[in-house]
């Protein structure tokens, strides 16, 4: 097949946020104060780096995101990571777990095990980290309705194997804002949710000082379609949303914000990306110090995880994926990342198999030991244009910012379907730019090639739900099911009341209550979530 070839390139040039780029930079067009600005990495304003010393110390943490079929499968793959030098573990749950249905649930039917891990007891969280010590790594659960669940099943299994709770490390992502806005997996309304939230915050302040108690995503507003510039903005709005949530709930803003965290995409933009790190990290640091008045400089700090951009991958020529991936990898270290998951080749078309996952981590292994990035702090800084695009994007998000504050907030802001209507608007204008050829994707709208080889794909024995039924009815055999039903109705007193419920959830997960048992409990005191139609 001859390859379509390009048009002649567009005469204006403007990052995804519509950034216009001038031919080039110097200090006529972009002054840079660097005291104010910029500053030294590991000082405020943080645009350098939240370190001082950042790579030159530790790397970042090299997580792959991973979980399919069966705690035992996972574990599997959990320990191959490992193996190969992985830093730290990143867990993906299936549907009927992400929505809190165990899975034995008729709701479960089809999907246990397919797009992550199926979880539904604390037996089944012990299988997954078996041989694991949770004492020693550092553990991400890609979690958000059910998260404070998820949680006390893993401090559970931690005190199985002899870790106290001020040992545990890690982070659950605990962000259902951005649920209602880009991806779908809530359970229950806002309110409650935001309770659920709260109380993690507070029972793991003083309990579980290590642990990070929510991840705020960027990263699903990204692949739902935003720009750079939107990632930026309603990823800091649900932040503040959540510290003004949890001030109201009583608590300290330096009590609970330095186990804040983040979690952001990072696209093929190379220049727009490496700063968009530099102007989230700054704009946060001045919410947090200006807005909130928090006193304490860890509060100050916007710590966090990338994963590369999923939605960029192509199931058309896939080897080019790792092409994409390791750009967007790069953007992520020369951004000063923390932690860092590189997505594997075939995840267009399937989950990832453990050669792809390999091949993936090995891209985070040869930027930090062959390329010598890391051997400098924010090797970038100074550069005019990306000194400009910091300066712009921040500018940008903090526009947004302020329109949904004169809307009373995020929670406002998602209410009247403000934020979604921008994601829809700024996807539309993305995919009419593909289809017309101004925006060019290698191997799908341009360059194509006749495919001749086909890969290997890890497929879902659709004997794991059976088993995994098979399990839950053991377990409702062998359990204290009169002690369970005890828990349960305390659970649905405690819920009606403004108790803290992280006490009572590790009571029930560790006297066998199921994840769906504990989210039905909650639902039929908080109701569902159910999203307003328009047409």
């Amino acid at each position: 097949m001859a390859e379509k070839q390009p048009q002649e390139r567009k005469p204006t040039f403007t990052t995804s946020s519509g950034i216009p780029l001038e031919r080039a930079y110097s200090p006529d067009n972009v002054p840079i104060d660097y005291d104010t600005d910029l500053g030294d990495p590991g000082t405020y304003p943080y645009t350098r780096g939240i370190q001082p010393t950042m790579y030159r110390s530790r790397f970042w943490t090299m997580r792959q995101y991973a979980g399919y079929a069966s705690a035992e499968e996972s574990n599997a793959r959990y320990r191959f990571l490992l193996e190969q030098g992985q830093s730290g573990l990143s867990v993906a749950f299936d549907l009927p777990t992400q929505i809190g249905y165990d899975a034995d649930d008729p709701m479960a039917l089809g999907e246990v095990g397919k797009v992550g891990v199926s979880i539904s007891s604390v037996h089944d969280m012990a299988r997954l980290f078996e041989g694991i010590p949770l004492d020693k790594v550092s553990t991400s659960m890609t979690i958000n309705a059910p998260a404070s669940v998820l949680l006390a099943m893993y401090i559970a299994v931690g005190k199985r194997q002899g870790a106290s709770e001020n040992q545990l490390r890690g982070t659950i992502q605990n962000d259902i804002l951005k649920e209602y806005i880009a991806r779908g997996t809530y359970i229950f309304p806002p309110q409650h949710s935001m309770r659920l939230i709260t109380d993690v915050f507070a029972y793991c302040r003083v309990n579980v000082p290590q642990w990070n108690t929510i991840s705020i995503s960027g990263y699903h507003i990204r692949e739902a379609g935003s720009t750079a510039v939107q990632e930026v903005a309603f990823t800091l709005a649900n932040g503040i949303a959540y510290v003004q949530a949890a001030i109201d709930a009583g608590l300290s803003v330096d009590e609970f914000a330095p186990q804040l965290s983040f979690f952001f995409n990072a696209h093929n933009q190379f220049l727009e990306e490496v700063a968009k790190f530099r102007a989230a990290r700054r704009l946060w640091a001045k919410i947090m110090r200006e807005r909130f008045k928090a006193q304490n400089s860890k509060s100050w700090l916007l710590r966090f995880h990338t994963q590369t951009g999923g939605s960029t991958l192509t199931a058309q020529q896939p080897e080019n994926n790792i092409v994409r991936v390791a750009i967007q990898a790069l953007a992520a270290v020369m951004g000063g990342t923390q932690s860092l998951h590189t997505n594997s080749m075939d995840e267009a078309l399937a989950l990832p198999t453990a050669r792809a996952a390999q091949t993936a981590l090995r891209t985070q292994q040869v930027i930090a030991y062959e390329t010598g990035v890391a051997d400098t702090v924010d090797p970038l800084a100074g550069s005019y244009v990306i000194e400009h695009l910091t300066n712009e994007i921040e500018k940008g998000a903090q526009e947004y910012i302020e329109r949904i504050d004169d809307m009373g907030g995020a929670l406002r802001a998602i209410e009247r379907g403000y934020i979604s209507n921008e994601i829809q608007d700024a996807a539309y204008r993305y995919q009419r730019a593909v289809e017309t050829g101004e925006e060019i994707i290698v191997g799908v709208n341009m360059f194509q090639a006749q495919e001749t080889q086909h890969l290997d794909l890890l497929k879902v024995d659709p004997a794991i739900e059976t088993a995994q039924r098979a399990k839950l009815a053991a377990l409702r055999t062998r359990r204290d099911n009169n002690r369970v039903a005890d828990l349960r109705t305390r659970l649905e007193t405690a819920a009606r009341s403004t108790d803290n419920l992280m006490p009572l959830l590790i009571e029930c997960v560790e006297n066998d209550t199921t994840l769906g048992e504990i989210c039905h409990t909650l639902r039929g005191v908080f109701g569902e979530y159910r999203p307003s139609v328009s047409v």
